[in-house]
C-alpha cells in the first residue's frame, strides 16, 4: 500500500485503483476497482495475496477489453458534474465573469487551491 493514499485504497497499478477491506468472519482481503463503471472485484488472504489478486484483475479487464475490441474504461476522465444549487451557480458564474473567466477555469483554480 501507498503511504499517499488512503487507507481503504490499494496503490495504484496500470492507471487503475482498487479498495481494499477485511472479513474478520472468512479472514479474506477483498475489494474491487475504483472510480470506474465496470465491477471488478478480487480477493486474498494476506495483504501480499491481495495485491497479487488485484493485478491480476487489471490484467484479466484489459486483456478482456481487448479480446472483445471495447475500450476499457479509464478512472478520472476529466470532467464531472456537481449538483451545487441555483444560488451558488450564480455566485460563482458571476464571480468567474468578474475576473474574465469560464466557469471552468475558474472552478479548477479553485479546486487546484485546496487539493
Amino acid at each position: 500500500m501507498s503511504d499517499d493514499l488512503p487507507d481503504n485504497i490499494l496503490a495504484l497499478y496500470k492507471g487503475y485503483y482498487g479498495s481494499v477491506e477485511y472479513t474478520d468472519e472468512d479472514e479474506v482481503f477483498f475489494g474491487q476497482l475504483l472510480f470506474v463503471r465496470v465491477l471488478v472485484t478480487y480477493e486474498g488472504t494476506s495483504v501480499k495475496g491481495l495485491r497479487k489478486a488485484f493485478e491480476q484483475a487489471v490484467n484479466n479487464y484489459l486483456d478482456l477489453c481487448q479480446e472483445e475490441g471495447v475500450t476499457p474504461e479509464q478512472p478520472f476522465r476529466g470532467s464531472f458534474n456537481v449538483r451545487i444549487g441555483r444560488e451558488l451557480h450564480r455566485k460563482i458564474a458571476l464571480a468567474a465573469a468578474k475576473k474574465g473567466l469560464s466557469l471552468n477555469k475558474f472552478v479548477t483554480e479553485a479546486l487546484e487551491k485546496v487539493s
